[in-house]
């Protein structure tokens, strides 16, 4: 079976993206396919490579960059949130003026098309967070 993730909530304010990378670590140990990770709302929050937890926390962003690494799962940010909560790639780092860019290894940043596409392309698009 072909899923779709949706992550509407942060990493730390919110049991949301834990609970949605618990799950996508489980679909592929059954052998199944994670089309897309789709990080929406605060859940863009997920992508930015300047979250530093404690040393005795866990590092979820870096959880979805390594799970992405190791089995080529799609991460993507939905542009309009990331831009309201300054999460910027390359590209739009520059295409905005600004000096930095902010987005997590394994992640991009694109439009709700990807979403809606994975809806489309998944057998079932799984929602975390509201």
């Amino acid at each position: 079976m072909k899923f779709g993730i949706m992550v509407n909530e942060g990493p730390y304010q919110h049991q949301a993206s834990d609970t949605a990378y618990l799950f996508a670590k489980a679909v592929l140990a059954k052998g199944h396919e994670i089309y897309r990770v789709f990080f929406y709302h605060d859940g863009v929050n997920n992508g930015t490579r300047l979250t530093v937890p404690p040393q005795d926390d866990r590092n979820i962003v870096n959880r979805w960059s390594e799970l992405a690494a190791k089995h080529g799962i799609d991460l993507v940010v939905c542009v309009a949130a990331a831009q309201r909560r300054g999460i910027l790639d390359e590209s739009e780092a520059k295409r905005h003026g600004r000096d930095a860019n902010n987005i997590a290894a394994g992640f991009r940043i694109s439009g709700l098309g990807q979403l809606v596409e994975a809806g489309i392309q998944a057998d079932r698009l799984v929602v975390f967070g509201d």
